[in-house]
């Protein structure tokens, strides 16, 4: 899927004073977030994520950024920053890396040693820096400084970006959660300090800007957890993002309590925590952690389960075993907590997985009922604090689909900022910083890159389109033998429908309309192969529309002898 712009041609050369920026994903939709920065001819990257399918996408796995634009440039990549370990911002650094694999990954202690897990199921080594809030590095032009900030996984950073075109302020993803489990607070202060210096550009999360107040604690989902626990007669099942650690310490600390085992399912989730649990973010009391194959010779009312599948992915464990489809067998009496936010697009996926684990009998505990998720971005009046702060000359909503970053634009306007300096872009617009105004400048093509299996970028729209079709309308496949000398039909034609309708005998006169068609159109003087095929896929497809009102995929084979 592309995104075009129509009436932006592609961008003027670069001002050597000016700052270019382009998103190639994460703007207009929650996901596959990656913003290239250019100045002085050299290129810094912040995140590289993926974007996951929805139903619409049959078959693909994952959605990566189009790396079309700097594709010729990735010997001016300075380095790709990466603000926190979450999927849609690291997933797609090994496709990256396929293409130079000497890119310098910058990034904290977790968001390093997650990313260097994932790369070698890739069989990628990469160059890696570690570091800390509150540090400066230097990447050819660009004068980066690192602040901590609060999220739904540890570590993670926001980052400014110095140039001789001004100060920008990437937040990545954050919240400002007043009471952290790890004590690790948003650096409000250091972001107003950055105001007091001049942030010349606030790039910054936009997908709760539509919720008004204030995040809730992580810590207020312990008591709710804890109720979970106590009422459980049989198996808890907890499903979560498996990059979690706060939320899977909560789990734990109340397994703990209750005095349940608790086994990992999920190979992301197993990872994931040994990683975390080696680095010390997360605390495992002794014995507490067994194998899933250990579950079945512990009682019930003894065992606690942390999955993945929160998303209701198909593949995941936990749609799994509401498919009956997994070692784990859910059985009445079980409790199922899904720990997790819908992602905007999943959620006919996850009230699939509910209603397949409550027709075995779960009681299914979602935030929908109990509050057992908080989110990790930042509401509306987090959002005004942080503009307040920064009190930024241009604005630009970021990580959101387009209802949060207008909403992000509103918040801005509010504080003082004028509209013409608040810039809504999407995909593949270029923003130009240059002296002191950031603008829309033109456009770079910037499409959907889809991964099928091993397969990457060979999955194109028409090829959905012809899934989608298959899936929604089924197949007709049509094959007839002729003769275009004498001008009849030799053989056939023969018929096979497959999700289009069982009945045979509704096939009977529609073979009568191809093999008069056939005869028609050859006496006319129609002989070539492929004017004859086009003849027959007119003629079932008028026939099946008038009588079905339907519009399956239509296959003519017309062999002559």
């Amino acid at each position: 899927m592309s995104h075009p712009h129509p009436g932006l041609g592609a961008p003027p050369p670069l001002p050597v004073e000016g700052l270019r920026i382009i998103a190639l994903g994460g703007l207009g939709e929650i996901g596959r977030n990656m913003t290239v920065f250019e100045h002085a001819g050299r290129l810094l990257i912040v995140d590289c994520g993926v974007l996951f399918p929805e139903t619409d996408q049959p078959g693909v796995d994952l959605i990566l950024p189009d790396f079309t634009a700097i594709r010729d440039r990735l010997d001016d990549i300075e380095a790709v920053i990466l603000t926190h370990a979450h999927e849609d911002h690291i997933g797609a650094v090994p496709y990256l890396l396929r293409e130079r694999a000497d890119i310098p990954l910058v990034g904290t202690r977790l968001t390093l040693a997650l990313m260097v897990a994932k790369l070698q199921e890739h069989r990628i080594k990469p160059v890696t820096l570690q570091i800390t809030e509150e540090e400066r590095h230097s990447f050819g032009p660009f004068d980066l400084e690192f602040f901590a900030v609060n999220h739904s996984i540890p570590d993670a950073v926001a980052v400014a970006i110095r140039t001789a075109a001004g100060l920008v302020l990437h937040t990545g993803d954050f919240k400002m959660d007043q009471l952290p489990l790890d004590g690790r607070l948003t650096d409000l202060g250091g972001f107003a300090r950055l105001g007091a210096e001049g942030v010349d550009l606030l790039m910054s999360d936009s997908t709760n800007a539509e919720v008004p107040g204030f995040v809730t604690s992580e810590r207020e989902i312990a008591p709710v957890l804890d109720g979970v626990f106590r009422e459980a007669g049989k198996r808890i099942i907890v499903a979560c993002f498996a990059s979690h650690v706060h939320r899977v310490q909560q789990v734990l600390d109340a397994a703990e309590a209750h005095g349940r085992s608790v086994a990992f399912i999920g190979r992301s989730m197993v990872r994931n925590m040994g990683v975390a649990r080696d680095l010390g973010l997360l605390r495992v009391p002794p014995g507490l952690i067994i194998d899933a194959r250990d579950v079945e010779s512990l009682p019930d009312r003894n065992i606690c389960l942390i999955s993945t599948g929160s998303q209701g992915e198909p593949l995941s464990a936990l749609s799994r075993m509401a498919n009956r489809d997994h070692a784990i067998r859910i059985e009445a009496g079980d409790t199922v907590v899904l720990a997790s936010s819908l992602i905007p697009g999943n959620e006919e996926s996850v009230f699939r997985v509910i209603n397949g684990l409550t027709r075995w009998g779960a009681k299914v505990v979602h935030k929908g009922v109990a509050k057992v998720h908080t989110s990790g971005h930042a509401p509306a009046g987090e959002l005004l604090y942080v503009l307040n702060a920064t009190r930024p000359s241009n604005m630009m909503p970021v990580h959101g689909e387009w209802r949060h970053l207008r909403a992000h634009g509103v918040l801005a306007e509010l504080t003082g900022l004028p509209p013409e300096r608040i810039v809504l872009a999407e995909d593949g617009m270029v923003v130009d910083l240059v002296e002191g105004q950031a603008t829309i400048t033109g456009a770079v093509p910037c499409g959907y890159v889809y991964v099928d299996g091993l397969a990457v970028g060979d999955v194109r729209e028409s090829s959905l389109k012809d899934r989608r079709i298959l899936g929604e309308e089924g197949f007709i496949t049509i094959t007839a033998v002729v003769d275009a000398a004498a001008g009849k039909v030799v053989a056939g034609p023969e018929l096979l429908a497959r999700g289009f309708s069982d009945d045979k005998v509704a096939f009977d006169k529609v073979r009568k309309l191809v093999n008069d068609g056939l005869a028609d159109g050859m006496r006319s003087g129609m002989t070539d192969v492929n004017a004859l095929q086009q003849l027959v896929r007119r003629i079932v497809g008028r026939w099946v529309s008038d009588n079905y009102r339907r519009r399956p995929m239509i296959i003519p084979v017309v062999v002559e002898v």
